[in-house]
């Protein structure tokens, strides 16, 4: 016989969010019970319910989670080009959402509408923009122009990365590779975007004409 170890509160939590980690990202989110989460934890599902009143506040600890982590393996490294940054980061959010399509569906299908899930999205796409910012020299660029035009490029590759979940009528490569391109064409105008991807320092070209 098989004897249970006593997790303290933050363990039994982890423990939970793992469990429910991986049955989001194995099942679509209709299809996910919270009897299913415990018996997998090997928990009552009053135990379950004490740290997770319902399904969506489970989803939502287990996605905040996941924002989290994947905010920590995607730090930029401003010593590599600006394209290499971003094909590097594209690339780990992309085999993130590959690996957990599933999740990221549930999140920006299922529960779209659904405020602290909304939260979770925007603050990471806030970090990621800041990050950006700082890593890249985009931040040197006028006004509030390239923020702007940052976080519209992060919510069109977060949408075009679920069009591409959902029905995969294009390549990995090609995924990436517009999303790229689309940053590259949206900056262009409003910022010295040559100086940035070539890293001239010392031939800085003439600024955008102002309109």
């Amino acid at each position: 016989m098989t004897t249970r170890r006593r997790l303290d509160p933050a363990e039994r939590r982890s423990q939970l969010l793992d469990t429910g980690a991986r049955l989001f990202a194995a099942k679509p989110y209709d299809e996910v019970f919270m009897e299913e989460v415990a018996e997998r934890a090997g928990v009552s599902r009053a135990l379950l319910y004490r740290y997770f009143p319902n399904k969506r506040d489970l989803f939502a600890a287990v996605y905040q989670q996941a924002a989290d982590r994947l905010l920590t393996r995607t730090e930029l490294d401003p010593a590599r080009p600006v394209h290499e940054q971003l094909r590097a980061g594209l690339d780990a959010h992309i085999d993130y959402f590959a690996a957990n399509r599933h999740t990221v569906l549930a999140a920006n299908r299922v529960l779209a509408g659904d405020p602290v899930i909304q939260t979770v999205i925007t603050d990471e796409l806030t970090e990621l923009r800041r990050r950006l910012l700082d890593s890249t020299g985009l931040g040197a660029g006028p006004g509030e122009l390239v923020p702007a035009a940052l976080m519209s490029w992060l919510v069109f590759v977060r949408t075009l990365c679920v069009e591409w979940l959902t029905h995969q009528t294009f390549s990995r490569t090609e995924l990436r590779e517009m999303c790229v391109g689309a940053l590259l064409g949206a900056l262009r105008p409003v910022t010295d975007l040559d100086r940035l991807l070539t890293g001239d320092e010392e031939h800085p070209a003439d600024p955008p004409p102002t309109p």
